[in-house]
């Protein structure tokens, strides 16, 4: 009787835990898979457009949609990069006795590839703002400077 109780018991168990670590993951994908770091560091749904906010027409949405759909991408791609390059950099400095050289050539690699994605941010939001009218162009980097001063851009955008 006792035997089969503890057996009872450890299945409970085993099953529970298995609830709790399929909840913690399917929570933390969720999570993960519908949001994107803008290039502002801040987290937004992966389907919401800043320039959504600027009430702009139907058409003009749409286009901008098409262009930053692939930039989004492609902004993902190189935060997936740096972030790599920063563990690198990271596994180069616990060594017992790190190579400076090689340190300094990652930490130079990994800003040019930060130097690179800020230019291609740049050019994106020019791209932007060549479809819209002087007021939409207004609103839009008004919205562009409020992110900003929010302390949503401190530092490095994020990686996560």
């Amino acid at each position: 009787m006792r035997n089969s109780t503890l057996r009872y018991l450890l299945l409970v168990s085993v099953l529970l835990n298995l609830t709790i670590v399929g909840t913690a993951g399917y929570r933390y994908y969720q999570h993960h898979n519908n949001s994107w770091t803008s290039p502002f560091g801040a987290s937004m749904t992966r389907d919401r457009f800043l320039f959504e906010e600027l009430a702009l027409a139907p058409r003009q949405v749409e286009a901008l949609k098409k262009k930053t759909v692939p930039f989004r991408a492609e902004l993902d791609h190189q935060r997936a990069q740096i972030a790599e390059k920063r563990r690198e950099l990271i596994a180069l400095m616990r060594q017992d006795n790190p190579d400076l050289p090689a340190i300094r050539a990652l930490i130079v690699e990994i800003s040019a590839r930060q130097e690179e994605m800020q230019q291609r941010v740049a050019a994106h939001m020019l791209e932007v703002k060549a479809q819209m009218n002087k007021e939409e162009q207004q609103r839009f980097f008004d919205l562009i400077e409020n992110a900003m001063s929010k302390g949503k851009m401190t530092g490095c955008p994020s990686v996560e």
